[in-house]
C-alpha cells in the first residue's frame, strides 16, 4: 500500500496541510503526519528525510512558513519526491518568503511547489504520483477530476439561468 509523509514546521502549520490530510483520507492513501522543524529539531529532520522511504513512504509533502527550510532540506536528504506547501505564517513577508524559500531550489534538488497556503493541490498531486503506478489510486483521482468537472459545468447551468 501507498503512503504519503506529510510533515510541517509547527503546530500552527496545521490548518492548511489538513486540507492535503483530507483530501488523501478521500482517496483511500495511507498518511503519516509528524511535525519537523528544520530549525528547532535539525536531528529529527535528518532522520525523517533519509528514512521516510524505508518506512513505505512514497511521496513527501512539506509545508513550512518564513524562511521555509524544511521541503528544501528534505529533498536534499531524501530519494522520494517532496512536495512543498509555503505557508503564510505569523512571521511571514506577505508569504513570499516562504514561496521564494521553496521554489527557488538549486539545480539538483527539485522541489515540487504548490501555491502559497495550497495543500489541498499538494495532496491531489502525490495522489497523481501514486496512481502512476497503483491503478486503484488513478481511478480515484479520475473520478475526483470529473467532480471538479461537473461542479463546473453544474455552475455555468446556473449562471445561465
Amino acid at each position: 500500500m501507498s503512503k504519503v509523509g506529510i510533515i510541517m514546521g509547527s503546530t500552527s502549520d496545521m490548518p492548511v496541510m489538513e486540507k492535503a490530510i483530507d483530501i488523501l483520507q478521500g482517496f483511500d492513501i495511507e498518511i503519516e503526519v509528524d511535525i519537523v522543524s528544520a530549525h528547532r529539531t535539525p536531528e529529527k529532520l535528518f532522520d525523517y528525510a533519509k528514512n521516510a522511504h524505508t518506512r513505505g513512504i512514497n511521496v513527501i509533502i512539506a509545508g513550512a512558513g518564513g524562511a521555509a527550510h524544511l521541503p528544501g532540506m528534505v529533498a536534499s536528504l531524501s530519494p522520494l519526491p517532496v512536495i512543498g506547501v509555503p505557508v503564510k505564517s505569523s512571521n511571514s513577508i506577505d508569504g513570499w518568503d516562504s514561496v521564494l524559500s521553496i521554489l527557488q531550489m538549486p539545480g539538483g534538488v527539485p522541489v515540487a511547489t504548490v501555491a502559497l497556503d495550497g495543500a489541498l493541490n499538494a495532496g491531489i498531486l502525490a495522489a497523481q504520483i501514486i496512481g502512476s503506478n497503483d491503478s486503484c489510486v488513478l481511478d480515484k483521482v479520475l473520478i475526483y477530476k470529473e467532480g471538479l468537472k461537473q461542479k463546473v459545468i453544474e455552475g455555468a447551468k446556473k449562471v445561465k439561468k
